[in-house]
């Protein structure tokens, strides 16, 4: 059985109209939600084999504060920028890229493609992934290479308003 983890990044700060959006970071409230819900992901048991977060600050700061709540190393969270901006199709092209070794991915991302991937995949309407959203999907195919429209059921999903998890 093959596992994804799709999260959206903390709540970013936009307090400084100037900065690049790639380099926005978390607001207080991602400060807090990240940590929180990383708590959450541990009390789970979950364990990913690999986290793949989108390059920008807001996700990479995420990554990172969810990966020291369940004891990942930060050091091994790959930075992928594709991820970034990425359409629900080229994160589809992405799954289906990974090596078969790989039980249990984290991708750590954006909006609007992390909806709409979530969505695709388990053919449940999640409207918005609200940021810190965490989905975790068991995914039915063999190979990660079989992704295909429906082809995952919905573990859980969470997120910090959701008061102490699903």
């Amino acid at each position: 059985m093959k596992w994804l983890t799709l999260i959206r990044h903390a709540k970013s700060s936009w307090n400084d109209p100037m900065l690049d959006d790639f380099d926005r970071p978390l607001n207080r409230r991602g400060w807090r939600d990240a940590p929180r819900m990383g708590r959450r992901l541990c009390k789970r048991g979950w364990r990913p084999h690999r986290v793949i977060s989108s390059p920008a600050i807001r996700a990479r700061t995420t990554a990172g504060l969810l990966a020291a709540e369940i004891g990942y190393p930060d050091q091994e969270i790959s930075l992928e920028p594709d991820i970034y901006e990425a359409s629900s199709d080229r994160l589809l092209e992405m799954i289906r890229s990974f090596p078969e070794a790989w039980e249990r991915i984290a991708l750590v991302g954006h909006n609007p493609g992390f909806t709409e991937l979530a969505e695709q995949l388990s053919g449940k309407p999640f409207g918005n992934v609200p940021t810190c959203g965490v989905i975790q999907l068991s995914y039915r195919p063999v190979s990660w290479a079989e992704a295909v429209d429906g082809c995952c059921d919905v573990v859980f999903y969470d997120y910090p308003k959701h008061g102490a998890g699903a």
